[in-house]
């Protein structure tokens, strides 16, 4: 038995396009799943459309969009993403071979399968459908016992490669999450570490938040790599890790202090002429000695995060004319991530009440870091930080201490 036209569509009988009857299709468990596919048909002549489409609802496909209009077939295929395209080879205008290359040249749509559909049978027409990246061949006219078949099969691969595409999305969410949770954790210890070093003598753990973030707002300033300035404010947060080292005789001790015990308080050497006193020499041992600490504390793994708080820890007391401690280096020799941790860290200082000093009013601790430009800070690191000052207020209202 064979089908025409007729007795398919009702339409006068077209003899070119009779086609074999079908055999059974076979059936499975995906089956089901496969005849919800939508399959786009693109050919110039509408009758064609017509037996393709019959003969794939003979056998519970439902779904469809055709065009006979080639040079439109393109953006309804963008905007359709079909399951799979049955592509006319032979069209006016635009031939199937420009509409294959267009799809696989199409990040979003190169991925759907092309069945194309030809009367062509020389062979290198073939080789160049399929060196454009033509999934399968139908011969015109088409034989339904093959046509069948054939778009099962592709829309089978299709399905797993969906699978395989949709696996491949979940597995990289799953490590994002999984990065994300791990970047958090991450925060969390470094956050903790820095405050309990900083609780020592200051009761909010404010401080190394505020130093974290006048750093981020420097490395800015100065057009820092991104990933450089969110290591740098986490690494920060560590700079004063090193006050463990110190003595509680020296941090804790309860009343009013004497100058040398005040000047052993700080946490930072140089704070310039109006915060600084002398103090005593084996003192001074005292107080240096807790960046040395703070960098051996820190010398633990290959973290990165940790390599640049071991290099802030040590160096953040160094002065530009090589006047700071513990190493004595000048101007570039010191780290950039040292000379930046440094201004934030000053002024900070500067701009806060201990329980040995008062804050300084805010213009004051910017006149009293512009006195040390090119003395205590390198000069580009703090211009950027003056040019800032904004938001550097704004971080000082944001992460005030409690008191």
């Amino acid at each position: 038995m064979t089908f025409t036209l007729d007795s398919i569509t009702g339409c006068p009988p077209f003899p070119s396009l009779t086609v074999a009857a079908p055999a059974p299709f076979a059936t499975d468990s995906g089956d089901a799943h496969l005849k919800q596919s939508k399959v786009m048909i693109v050919d110039d002549e509408a009758i064609n459309i017509k037996i393709l489409r019959r003969l794939l609802e003979l056998e519970g496909f439902s779904d469809f969009v055709t065009t006979s209009n080639a040079p439109t077939a393109l953006s309804l295929i963008r905007q359709e993403q079909p399951d799979i395209v049955l592509l006319d080879l032979m069209m006016p205008y635009v031939s199937g071979l420009d509409i294959l290359s267009q799809i696989r040249a199409d990040e979003e749509i190169c991925y759907i399968p092309v069945v194309i559909l030809t009367a062509v049978t020389d062979r290198e027409t073939r080789v160049r459908a399929v060196e454009l990246g033509a999934t399968d061949f139908l011969n015109k006219p088409i034989d339904a016992s093959e046509l069948l078949p054939r778009v099962r099969n592709v829309l089978v691969v299709k399905s797993h490669q969906d699978r395989l595409r949709h696996h491949s999305d979940d597995l990289e969410a799953a490590v994002r999450e999984r990065t994300a949770e791990l970047e958090k954790s991450r925060r969390d210890l470094v956050h903790c570490l820095a405050r309990a070093a900083e609780y020592r003598d200051d009761d909010t753990g404010q401080h190394v938040l505020r130093v974290g973030r006048y750093a981020r707002l420097i490395a800015e300033a100065l057009g820092l790599p991104e990933d450089l300035i969110e290591m740098l404010e986490q690494a920060a947060l560590l700079h004063d890790i090193g006050k463990i080292g110190i003595p509680d005789a020296v941090l804790l001790k309860p009343g009013s202090l004497t100058e040398d015990e005040f000047a052993l308080m700080q946490k930072h050497p140089g704070f310039g002429k109006r915060i600084l006193s002398s103090y005593s020499s084996n003192e001074e041992h005292v107080l240096k000695r807790h960046a040395e600490v703070g960098a051996h504390i820190l010398e633990v793994g290959s973290s990165r995060l940790l390599d640049l708080a071991r290099t802030i820890a040590l160096t953040h007391h160094e002065h530009w004319d090589g006047s700071g401690y513990p190493l004595g280096l000048k101007g570039t020799d010191i780290p950039l991530v040292g000379r930046i941790t440094a201004v934030a860290d000053v002024f900070d200082a500067l701009s806060s009440r201990r329980s040995y000093k008062k804050a300084f009013p805010l213009d004051e601790c910017f006149e009293i870091m512009q006195e040390s430009r090119g003395t205590q800070f390198d000069p580009e690191v703090l211009d950027a930080f003056l040019s800032v000052r904004d938001k550097v207020v704004n971080v000082q209202l944001y992460f005030a201490d409690e008191n």
